[in-house]
């Protein structure tokens, strides 16, 4: 069993930086793809990076591509966000979660509140 914490919303101005984290406790951290999902208000959670287990390999959703890293530090059980250039469309709930590959992850976040201003 996986817990995980996410952290780092906040308010921000559109063309603004944020960087999230995730802490991850409680299973092998190396073991599962972390992923960033967000879900804006009357929207479905939609998907917007994943890393491999070894963070060789990521994948991003075209609308944060160029614009998100996702990154992971398996000896501090940890994965991040670092968001630049955002948009008011950015604007969310987001949720670290962790699985295998592409399946829908098995462990998620509470989730951290991102609201960017125009």
């Amino acid at each position: 069993q996986v817990q995980l914490v996410d952290s780092g919303g906040g308010l921000v101005q559109a063309g603004g930086s944020l960087r999230l984290s995730c802490a991850a406790s409680g299973g092998t951290f190396s073991t599962y793809a972390m992923s960033w999902f967000r879900q804006a208000p009357g929207k479905e959670r939609e998907f917007v990076a994943r890393i491999s287990r070894g963070g060789s390999f990521t994948y991003y959703a075209d609308s944060v591509k160029g614009r998100f890293t996702i990154s992971r530090d398996n000896a501090e059980n940890a994965v991040y966000l670092q968001m630049n250039r955002l948009k008011p469309e950015d604007t969310a709930v987001y949720y670290c979660a962790a699985g295998f590959g592409s399946q829908t992850p098995d462990y998620w976040g509470q989730g951290t509140q991102v609201t960017v201003s125009s």
